[in-house]
């Protein structure tokens, strides 16, 4: 269920090693399997196997020219991202917010506290993202919050269970870029 007062109620911190099997959870649970369809952020379609393992998450937590953000709301981790200092710029990536709690607003906080973070802390003026190019309605969730689709693509690293298992063999990802500030 969709609860705005839930997501008002969010607060920001840095991850921890003692979050990694919620995150690991949390990032599975909004782009695969049964447990994603609840929201519209779901990749099932596209992609089966994982998105993402203890060891992603733990190189994102760990990282030191990044952060792995997490959302919390009367205790309880409900949404992520990574962000990740990349010379002038900084990268957004591993989002996920819990199914249950999709389109209430919550992903748009995270991704404005993503943008503050690089923005204030880092002294970046761009963010940079990846997205699958198959996944239309994400590009224009991201594009109505000023991101430019580039044109820019790099290919899908088939064969790296790691990223998930295809289902369609004509998977790329492309880059988006918003200038921050």
């Amino acid at each position: 269920m969709n609860s705005p007062s839930r997501t008002a109620r969010a607060t920001f911190r840095a991850a921890t090693v003692t979050d990694i099997p919620t995150l690991v959870s949390l990032v599975e649970s909004a782009y695969r399997g049964e447990s994603s369809l609840a929201g519209w952020t779901s990749e099932a379609h596209l992609l089966g196997g994982q998105r993402t393992d203890a060891q992603g998450v733990t190189a994102a937590v760990e990282n030191p020219d990044g952060r792995m953000l997490v959302a919390e709301s009367e205790g309880e981790i409900i949404a992520c991202c990574q962000v990740e200092r990349r010379g002038g710029h900084a990268y957004f990536g591993m989002f996920a917010v819990r199914p249950t709690l999709q389109g209430g607003g919550l992903g748009k906080a995270v991704l404005a506290e993503a943008e503050r973070l690089a923005r204030d802390e880092w002294g970046v003026d761009e963010m940079h993202m990846t997205v699958i190019s198959a996944r239309e309605e994400l590009l224009a969730w991201y594009v109505r919050r000023g991101y430019v689709r580039t044109g820019e693509t790099t290919p899908f690293p088939y064969g790296d269970e790691s990223f998930g298992l295809p289902t369609r063999d004509d998977l790329e990802f492309e880059v988006l870029v918003k200038k921050l500030g």
